[in-house]
């Protein structure tokens, strides 16, 4: 394996010239790493990724969660491919993949009867608070701590825990997410923590003759895969019902990945809308909406209808990759490989973690597990956003990286999980585990390293 300091020629070469087309060098800011760590493809096969220069990578990053079965995955491909030879890509019109592909939907998600599709979560979360306000004739969106709904202007209000001190009573502030998102779009967005019941009642209390609808991600896709409670999750249905609000599901990242049902089957707890995207296409971009039929069918025509659509909105290829791959996971026991091969990496990698004496917890299923480093062995897994501000996050970044130069490709930020497809079923574990072994060590030995110098 190359290490960090492999020279990278065309990699420098490629974002030489990406730095004179696109701001920051990158299509997408999440892709730059600095100029010397940002990534360039070369090729993509089952869990593996190869970049420009030739370094081999065994990817649990996975594009963010899209990649469920694995990157060129040939059942899927080939479905794309006969749709495009026989059909087309698009056409401004219906064809019968539209309603085949929410037939499959409803037959694993059981709170569907109407759907909408969209292109990205982000489009499908924004059609699904719009309709949720349409419904209701209300105002206000409740969202929870660490959860992550897309970047369009109202959701890019966060808590700015980074910055926040867990001492004192005070909560975190909350801020835009960058610049240009205009003070307005804060007037009708509430923020409550994760696991807070007590949070939930008073926000209802306070504005609930005005919130049209609660959105959450039961288990954090973009906070190390926190998780909500039984409880907390039965407390906000049972408010939303009695304030007459929607309880919206945001199942992008859960959604056909940490059960065939997504997250809602393993809490038995049912949304009035949920959103999907990521893993309905393995790596095609394909998402959608859909609830009650009652709430779906405010989407109409008329003067008085909530309006949706797009150009691109269940175009061919998307649906063609959208039922091929919820056939295999439906069908198949794909999901069950995935979360056995998970629970299997989580052993390696929690016998290394113990044998440096690291306080560990692994949250969430094992098809998307988070891991915290604790300071204390008695801390729990983290409940909410707030108790991760409290885990060693910084020896959580300087492993990951070390891994990553070893050949292991994951987001260095505990807030994002580990990601596994059905391709890493062909993982060495007994590498892997070497290599988080030695990743590990050289962290550790960094940070004693650094903490004796500033010590001195």
């Amino acid at each position: 394996m190359t290490t960090a300091d492999t020279p990278k020629p065309k990699r420098d070469a490629l974002l030489a010239t990406a730095h004179t087309h696109m701001p920051m060098g990158v299509a997408d800011s999440y892709r730059y790493w600095g100029d010397d760590n940002t990534v360039f493809v070369e090729s993509l096969k089952g869990c593996r990724l190869t970049d420009v220069d030739g370094q081999e990578f065994v990817d649990f990053r996975l594009a963010y969660g899209p990649i469920i079965l694995g990157y060129r995955d040939a059942r899927i491909d080939n479905a794309v491919i006969d749709a495009i030879t026989n059909i087309g890509t698009m056409s401004g019109f219906s064809t019968g993949l539209d309603a085949e592909v929410i037939e499959l939907v409803k037959s694993l998600c059981p709170q569907i009867e109407k759907m909408r599709f969209a292109n990205s979560g982000t489009e499908a979360v924004l059609g699904a608070v719009r309709t949720a306000r349409g419904f209701t004739g209300r105002n206000k969106i409740v969202v929870v701590e660490g959860g992550f709904h897309g970047l369009y202007d109202e959701m890019m209000w966060k808590p700015d825990v980074d910055n926040w001190q867990p001492q004192g009573d005070s909560a975190p502030e909350i801020k835009a997410f960058g610049i240009g998102i205009p003070e307005a779009s804060r007037e009708h967005l509430e923020t409550i923590s994760l696991n807070d019941e007590a949070a939930l009642i008073d926000v209802f209390k306070r504005v609930g003759h005005d919130i049209a609808a609660i959105v959450i991600e039961p288990i954090m896709g973009n906070c190390g895969s926190i998780a909500a409670s039984q409880a907390y999750m039965q407390a906000l249905r049972d408010q939303c019902d009695a304030h007459g609000a929607l309880l919206i599901i945001d199942e992008v990242k859960t959604g056909f990945r940490v059960a065939k049902g997504g997250a809602q089957q393993l809490y038995g707890i049912y949304a009035d809308l949920t959103t999907f995207a990521k893993a309905m296409g393995n790596g095609y971009p394909v998402a959608a909406f859909g609830g009650r039929a009652d709430v779906m069918n405010t989407i109409h025509s008329g003067t008085g209808g909530v309006t949706h659509g797009g150009t691109y909105t269940a175009n061919m290829i998307a649906l063609a990759a959208a039922k091929a791959t919820l056939s295999v996971l439906k069908d198949t026991d794909a999901l069950a490989t995935i979360h056995q091969t998970g629970a299997a990496i989580q052993q390696v990698l929690s016998r290394v973690f113990s044998k440096h004496g690291i306080e560990h917890k692994f949250a969430g299923p094992d098809s998307m597990f988070g891991i915290h480093f604790n300071t204390r062995a008695d801390q729990d897994v983290p409940h909410n956003y707030r108790d991760w501000k409290q885990t060693n996050s910084e020896l959580y970044t300087a492993f990951a990286h070390r891994l990553i130069a070893k050949g292991i490709m994951l987001e260095p930020d505990s807030r994002e999980p580990w990601f596994i497809c059905e391709a890493h079923q062909s993982v060495d574990l007994a590498w892997l585990e070497q290599v988080a072994d030695e990743a590990l060590g050289e962290a550790i030995a960094a940070q004693n390293t650094s903490t004796e110098n500033s010590d001195a």
